[in-house]
């Protein structure tokens, strides 16, 4: 669950059968590197560190058909027109570090698009509740009642 407080999403509670592993998405990643823009000096234009990480749900040994097509309805948007998840770093300086920050965003997707939301039980209104709103309800048709008045009548 410590991935997912780093890279931004809020802590999960539920209960998530996790059966794909960090080592298990490594073996079926592939990536591309290629040179990054931004900060890094003289460094940018001699070494490839942006990372582009593509990673095929359909093809993956390690889901069930049923969660790959949850995943993939839930990545809908962020799978490219060959239908890999794509995720793009170049946020730190060392290719090193932009696999794993991609890597770790990739493990963050994948836990959230296999998250099942949980029921919504309606809550019944309480009759304090109803009761409060009838009062309230009360005062206003008064306070109205009490604006009424025969303003034309005045002879």
């Amino acid at each position: 669950m410590n991935v997912l407080k780093k890279s931004g999403f809020p802590a999960i509670s539920l209960n998530l059968q996790m059966n794909f592993t960090r080592a298990g998405l490594q073996k079926e990643i592939t990536y591309k590197t290629s040179r990054s823009g931004g900060k890094g000096g003289q460094n940018v234009n001699k070494v490839s560190t942006k990372v582009e990480l593509l990673f095929s749900v359909e093809n993956s040994a390690l889901f069930t058909e049923e969660e790959k097509s949850l995943i993939s309805s839930k990545l809908q948007s962020r799978l490219n027109k060959d239908g890999l998840v794509q995720i793009i770093c170049d946020e730190e300086r060392s290719q090193y570090l932009n696999k794993e920050k991609a890597v770790e965003k990739l493990v963050a997707l994948l836990t959230r698009s296999l998250q099942k939301p949980k029921i919504r039980k309606p809550a019944k209104v309480s009759k304090a509740a109803k009761a409060a709103r009838l009062d309230s309800k009360k005062i206003n048709s008064a306070k109205k009642e009490g604006r009424r008045g025969n303003w034309g009548d005045s002879d």
